[in-house]
């Protein structure tokens, strides 16, 4: 197996089980511990992050960077990698629009990095089978091949850079919208006094559509 110099920003909850993906398939991880805090620290330390102390150090050190992030911070986290001279493979798998997503690429492909789009669903990735990284790009495969050994699971979506932000902001859209509404009409039932009825209630809901005529 070929040992690649992976790049991660940063290694919080959820990026510090991304790295021990990549880990476990033969990669060396590479962070920045310059600004961190000292829990941070500790984290990177226990699971063997190697440190690269700063972002330059980073740059010229990895073939690949993968940024999980705060999702705000997305395109200042690029900015600043562009700004080091990094001439690798970049994945953003962070929670943003499709439309963010396209803006990155075009940013990064001007300075002659490529591009893979990523969006992850499910919690930080320590169970096989629960987490999944989806990924769209060109060269989408060679971030796949990165996380072979699991537990974080991938899925390729086929090359349109923004196919993977739709797909985790679709996915959280429907699971987040459909507990508002939930809790919306469960709040009115109570404020109506037939919440009881409505958890005793058998008959199953009509098809969309279906009772709407007069």
């Amino acid at each position: 197996m070929n040992h690649l110099n992976l790049g991660i920003l940063d290694p919080g909850a959820m990026g510090i089980s991304v790295a021990c993906s990549a880990i476990n398939s033969g990669n060396f991880i590479y962070w920045v511990s310059k600004g961190r805090s000292p829990e941070t620290r500790a984290r990177a330390t226990e699971h063997h992050l190697r440190d690269a102390a700063t972002l330059a150090n980073l740059c010229a050190t990895c073939d690949i960077i993968l940024s999980v992030c705060p999702p705000h911070a997305a395109e200042e986290v690029a900015r600043q990698v562009l700004a080091n001279s990094f001439r690798g493979l970049y994945c953003d798998a962070n929670a943003i629009a499709p439309q963010r997503a396209i803006r990155l690429r075009e940013m990064l492909n001007d300075a002659g990095i490529d591009f893979v789009d990523g969006g992850i669903i499910g919690g930080p990735a320590w169970k096989p089978g629960e987490t999944f990284l989806h990924l769209s790009g060109p060269r989408a495969q060679e971030i796949a091949d990165c996380f072979s050994a699991g537990p974080l699971e991938t899925n390729i979506l086929g090359d349109e850079i923004g196919k993977a932000s739709a797909l985790k902001m679709c996915y959280a859209a429907y699971t987040k919208g459909t507990t508002a509404l939930l809790a919306a009409i469960l709040g009115a039932a109570e404020a109506l006094d037939v919440r009881q009825d409505v958890y005793q209630e058998k008959t199953p809901p009509l098809p969309m559509g279906a009772g709407d005529g007069g």
